[in-house]
């Protein structure tokens, strides 16, 4: 489960960057005071265009950035003040693989795996089951600098779910991979929702939200102006396609702001 209650967080700017944004702000809030809910079971979609806070809002569930007001609850965990533990029951993928180039699969999964302190006999038959799934026991030897953006990509999963968290968060799993790739991530991410794991995602891929999405919130320079089911969503739209809808809804909002 993640709860997320009243979150805000704000960036200095440098004299530069206010320069740049012509602003004699010290400081922006990327996220203003935004709330929502994952459940276990399903799959939470966070929406919005770029630089609307939705990385921010994941790195902070994360532990990786420190939310500048308000609480946010990971698996029963406090991210502030148990942060240890919150990392313990998270797998978090970025878009960004950040791999040893000069490691095999096998050992970058297995390195992350001591991390986690896995029983050997755990790991290897987690490990097996998961290049089974995404076809990796071609490449499994091979370093890291030979594969292609899909295998990395394939390679960062499993090492953000070989522990088996309870909580696994997707930031733009699918971007830039080919399409065999992608279809093997969004079947690994129905499997993490089958079996019973809160699943947080966000995606530009609006057929991907369409396909997996159980829950969404729309987030638009740093505040939600959508958060409810999607059977709900579906129901309420008041244009012919989701991508049409998405864009209504923040267009509301920025005439709104």
């Amino acid at each position: 489960m993640i709860d997320i209650q009243n979150v805000s967080k704000a960036f200095k700017l440098s004299k530069q960057q206010r320069k740049e944004l012509d602003t004699k702000d010290k400081e922006i809030l990327a996220v203003d005071d935004v709330s929502f809910r994952c459940e276990p079971g399903r799959i939470f979609s966070l929406l919005g265009p770029n630089g609307a806070g939705k990385t921010t809002t994941l790195r902070m569930i994360a532990t990786i950035l420190k939310p500048t007001g308000g609480k946010i609850i990971v698996n029963g965990h406090d991210v502030m003040q148990q942060d240890h533990e919150v990392r313990k029951s998270i797998g978090f993928l970025t878009g960004s693989t950040g791999l040893y180039q000069r490691l095999t699969p096998n050992e970058v999964v297995q390195y992350f795996a001591d991390l986690y302190g896995m029983d050997r006999a755990i790991f290897k038959r987690r490990r097996d089951e998961l290049f089974s799934l995404l076809d990796m026991h071609d490449f499994a030897k091979k370093r890291i600098g030979q594969l292609s953006t899909g295998m990395k990509q394939k390679v960062s999963i499993v090492r953000t779910i070989i522990h088996d968290p309870a909580v696994v968060i997707f930031d733009e799993p699918t971007s830039g991979l080919d399409v065999i790739t992608a279809e093997n991530i969004i079947k690994l991410i129905k499997q993490c929702k089958d079996e019973g794991k809160t699943v947080i995602f966000s995606s530009h891929i609006m057929s991907e939200v369409d396909l997996l999405c159980d829950d969404l919130a729309i987030i638009h320079k740093g505040q939600l102006c959508y958060n409810d089911s999607m059977e709900n969503f579906r129901k309420q739209m008041q244009s012919p396609t989701l991508t049409e809808e998405f864009i209504r809804i923040v267009n509301a909002q920025q005439v709104m702001a």
